[in-house]
């Protein structure tokens, strides 16, 4: 992704510094990394990333990993992240279900539970069940954990942990469900929607075009947004509502109290049975969306698209291909379609990444980022999610 790995030699960066050592470590995985690498990739002088490693050695988030052969001289002492140091909750509130899992500093899944549930259901109801299913990953609480992402349908403010008009379920307008969560399981809270969490998640996986939006068609339909390397939001966390765009301005009613938005148009096509025009109408939306952005890649993801991935990659990429051919794409290039792939699974795992992330420089944010950052508890700095936010910026 486009972030630099240059490190800065200076007290006050120590912190930033140290995550771009970590994000390195947890790239390198098993096999490891040396003290001259880690010098080489972030541009820090030997001494300050000898004193870095030492601290991270210290607090048990690094090790060694054995020695690998030189060039000249003794062989290189390999260092490796501590995988287990540390884990995160990823929690994925659906409209009709929820997914928990619980994540290592890696990113495996070490532990994943799924269950019913009634998003229009009283708002205490409906965090005491998530405070539950965290409860159930964590277990008997042995291993570290470091915050909570949450990951639930949008409008929302990500700065404050707060809902607005989720589409189809107004009750939840003003309801601060990072502070609610934080109370009912004593972590740090960090909320954001689906499909941020998801484009997070894959932007986290490996190194890939800086621009991409990722299509999320489950019991509704969204996109996450990352240009330029970074999580695009937008000034009021409204970017992404992909499923409400009109493409037919006297087409069925949406529950947004719009007419023919996509979504209305692909959830009645899928309720029907006819994967094909589901696909059609989908690819429409992302064919609108390759022009407005000139992005390079569109992910496919959600448990309906899960239902039957080459169907709806396919009517997808036609669409494209087809807006290609009239010369609506960069060069006549159609755009590359790919699924996410795993159904809802990688909403979660990408809200584990919202709580994760910060702690290897690849994202900014709120407070309770920073005490997961910063390895302090948001309840012994008074809460959870609260205002203050940097740009979010990925690998």
């Amino acid at each position: 992704m486009n972030r630099s790995n240059s490190g800065a030699n200076l007290p006050t960066l120590r912190g930033h510094n140290a995550a771009l050592v970590l994000d390195l470590l947890r790239v390198a995985g098993e096999r490891g990394i040396s003290r001259l690498e880690l010098a080489e990739r972030t541009g820090l002088t030997p001494q300050a990333v000898s004193k870095i490693t030492a601290r991270l050695r210290a607090e048990g988030l690094a090790t060694e990993a054995g020695h690998r052969a030189s060039t000249g001289g003794k062989p290189r002492t390999v260092l490796r992240l501590v995988p287990d140091a540390g884990h995160a909750v990823g929690l994925h509130l659906d409209r009709d279900g929820l997914t928990v899992v619980l994540v290592d500093l890696a990113g495996t899944v070490v532990t994943s539970r799924t269950a019913p549930l009634d998003f229009g259901a009283p708002a205490d109801e409906v965090v005491a069940a998530a405070a539950g299913a965290v409860a159930q990953v964590r277990g008997d609480g042995a291993r570290p954990v470091l915050g909570v992402g949450a990951a639930v349908p949008g409008p929302l403010d990500h700065q404050d942990g707060v809902l607005h008009r989720v589409t189809g379920f107004p009750q939840w307008d003003g309801y601060r469900l990072g502070d609610a969560l934080t109370a009912r399981t004593g972590l740090p809270v960090v909320i954001d929607k689906d499909t941020n969490a998801a484009a997070l998640g894959l932007a986290l996986q490996a190194p890939g075009p800086a621009d991409f939006a990722y299509l999320h068609l489950g019991t509704g339909l969204g996109a996450g947004l990352v240009l330029g390397g970074a999580l695009h939001r937008g000034a009021r966390t409204g970017a992404g509502e992909f499923g409400h765009q009109t493409v037919q301005l006297d087409g069925l009613r949406c529950g947004c109290g719009g007419r023919g938005c996509i979504e209305a148009l692909c959830l009645a096509a899928v309720a029907r049975g006819d994967v094909a025009e589901a696909a059609r109408v989908l690819g429409t939306g992302a064919a609108n969306l390759v022009a407005l952005l000139d992005i390079d890649r569109v992910v496919l993801g959600g448990r309906t698209v899960a239902a039957d991935p080459d169907a709806y990659v396919r009517g997808v990429r036609a669409v494209l291909d087809e807006r290609a051919r009239r010369g609506g794409g960069v060069g006549g290039e159609p755009v590359p379609d790919v699924t996410a792939g795993g159904g809802d699974r990688p909403v979660a795992e990408g809200a584990a990444q919202l709580v994760l992330a910060p702690l290897f420089g690849r994202v900014g944010g709120n407070d309770a980022e920073r005490d997961v950052r910063d390895g302090v508890r948001g309840s012994e700095r008074g809460g959870g999610t609260r205002t203050g936010a940097d740009p979010s910026r990925l690998g």
